[in-house]
């Protein structure tokens, strides 16, 4: 039995056949779940190099994290993405996964993952292949170590690959997630793409994103995955893939190197018309855009003493204003689409 076999779960009092609907008729079915705000690293793109961290009191205890995440399955939420923050930091977060995995086990829950930086993997992947993690994304911008070293302030890359045999070894399958920078790691993706897909690793490029106030302009570092895209072609033969993995990447298989290769295009081409997914941060607060201001603070709801029908009360209510799209663009000098960094909303 884990710590949360006992908490109460909406599964047996909300009918999921409703499902949990957007005001434009977008089924929500897919929950990203931050865990903590804080990392071991420190990516250039992703916060600032001093960053003040939540303090305690703030951040939803494992309890609060597990029935909140148990009311969204309760509402039709099929996938489940643990992020952070570094999720693999947060203490007892085995206990958390553990105790969600009893969703999987009934059947209500397809998939439980999550998203790492790959430094505490090595201690962890056997844990988490066994409560019933099956694959995870690994975020990796570089196979230089002293260029992983200046993007992460300090990160050892040695201690990431430690990470990744580790969860190849649990039985983890694994995607490699990179952000394109122009000044950094341009002219090495197809050296990076070839390695993971060696490896047996899927890969996904990422647009970096106008979030959070960092030191740089994100414009000196932008690129544009649809040049990218039309650089890799004139050396590899891209081949479409009709994939819908419920995420916004575009998939592609390289024939020569036989891997499959996603694109992640928030600003030059959304996925917002098939968006399914919502955000919860470690302090309760909800997002259903990750490019947009709105909030609902479910943790004032949970802490005001809500039973299950007032929590799924307030979490349909916030869905149901999930806008349209993200407002995301990259412009000199412009403020960031929204003030939070990304390490406050889970990626």
């Amino acid at each position: 039995m884990t710590p949360f076999d006992a908490t109460p779960s909406l599964i047996r009092q909300t009918s999921p056949d409703r499902g949990l609907l957007d005001g434009f008729g977008r089924r929500v079915t897919y929950l990203r779940v931050s865990v903590t705000d804080r990392c071991d690293l420190r990516c250039t793109y992703c916060m600032a190099e001093h960053m003040t961290f939540l303090p305690k009191n703030e951040v939803l205890g494992l309890e609060e994290l597990d029935r909140l995440t148990a009311a969204f399955i309760g509402l039709g939420v099929r996938k489940v993405r643990l992020t952070g923050g570094e999720p693999l930091v947060r203490k007892g977060l085995m206990d958390l996964i553990a105790g969600l995995s009893r969703h999987i086990r009934a059947g209500a829950l397809d998939e439980l993952t999550l998203t790492t930086n790959g430094t505490q993997l090595a201690r962890h992947a056997e844990d988490l292949a066994r409560h019933g993690v099956r694959r995870i994304n690994v975020s990796l911008d570089t196979l230089d170590p002293d260029r992983f070293r200046r993007l992460t302030r300090g990160g050892d890359l040695k201690q990431v690959l430690a990470g990744l045999e580790a969860g190849r070894s649990a039985g983890l399958k694994i995607k490699i997630n990179a952000v394109a920078l122009r000044d950094d790691n341009a002219g090495a993706l197809p050296e990076l793409i070839a390695w993971a897909h060696g490896e047996g690793f899927d890969m996904t490029l990422i647009e970096t994103m106008p979030m959070g106030e960092v030191e740089a302009d994100r414009t000196d570092q932008f690129m544009s995955l649809t040049q990218v895209r039309r650089e890799l072609s004139a050396f590899w033969t891209l081949e479409d893939l009709p994939l819908n993995t419920g995420g916004p990447a575009r998939y592609v298989r390289v024939a020569e190197t036989g891997g499959r290769l996603g694109f992640i295009t928030p600003l030059t081409h959304n996925f917002c018309e098939a968006c399914n997914r919502v955000r919860l941060t470690c302090t309760g607060v909800l997002h259903t855009c990750l490019g947009r201001e709105d909030a609902a603070d479910l943790r004032a709801v949970l802490r005001d003493g809500a039973d299950d029908r007032a929590l799924t009360a307030a979490i349909r209510a916030a869905v149901a204003g999930k806008p349209q799209g993200h407002d995301f663009r990259i412009d000199r000098g412009a403020a960031p689409a929204v003030s939070r960094h990304m390490s406050m909303t889970g990626g």
